[in-house]
């Protein structure tokens, strides 16, 4: 990593040229590092890519002192949007009929991700502040999307899947179910080894349920992504004021 301290700022991306350097980062995080892959991957250029991106907003976070290097990206799809993308990448994992017929206005989060020399410092919350910022000018009022555990052994994601089943499920009346079934509910709750739970759960899961997020019915196994797939939820209008200082305050660059 560059000596010099970050110099972060944060922009959506504006050309096809922004976009492959979103999906490179994709690809050295999610192919390279964590062995996932899909239909339309290109190895040989070393892109990370899907029929969704086109779609898309992408969101990029920039380190300048790093030679303008993209370091973070986060992919976002508003639900007036959705249509002409035949739906949301979700919808291929998960019913979301609940959130349709909320009636809210709605944005779909995904492959979010940091080069590894970003991560534990202040980044991600530099990415989290340009979103915020997003969400309040499109007044988005649901976030939502797919969130990973690596790997698709789901005994050994025994303790965070139920975990997460019974003590973060979201209302029925936002409540995604999932549409090729894995139960969450591995353990009895008595069984469950809470602290075991949230070491076992990745960084970026734990950070939502701070923020209060909640989860779907139902875990998605996805072997081609090798992946182990929870839909996350966040009611912007049951944050409290913690979370909302959590999720939208001012980082000094």
């Amino acid at each position: 990593m560059n000596a010099q301290s970050p110099q972060f700022s944060a922009r959506l991306a504006r050309t096809d040229a922004d976009i492959r350097a979103a999906q490179r980062l994709r690809y050295d995080v999610f192919v390279r590092e964590l062995g996932s892959g899909g239909a339309l991957v290109d190895h040989e250029a070393g892109l990370e890519k899907d029929r969704f991106d086109p779609f898309f907003d992408h969101l990029l976070l920039v380190d300048h002192a790093r030679q303008d290097a993209v370091i973070g990206v986060y992919r976002l799809l508003r639900g007036d949007r959705a249509a002409a993308a035949g739906g949301f990448y979700s919808e291929a994992e998960y019913d979301l009929d609940a959130l349709h017929k909320s009636g809210r206005k709605l944005l779909e989060l995904g492959r979010s991700c940091l080069h590894p020399d970003y991560r534990g410092g202040s980044a991600m919350f530099h990415l989290w502040q340009a979103l915020a910022a997003y969400v309040a000018d499109h007044g988005i009022e649901i976030l939502f999307g797919v969130a990973s555990f690596h790997g698709t052994d789901v005994q050994k994601l025994a303790h965070p899947l139920s975990h997460l089943h019974y003590r973060h499920r979201a209302p029925e009346t936002l409540r995604t179910r999932a549409r090729t079934y894995q139960p969450m509910a591995l353990l009895p709750e008595s069984e469950v080894d809470r602290k075991r739970a949230m070491l076992e759960t990745p960084a970026l899961i734990k950070a939502y349920l701070r923020l209060g997020g909640c989860v779907g019915d139902g875990a998605f196994v996805d072997k081609a992504f090798n992946t182990t797939d929870v839909c996350l939820l966040i009611d912007t209008a049951q944050m409290n004021q913690r979370q909302k200082n959590l999720y939208s305050r001012d980082i000094a660059g």
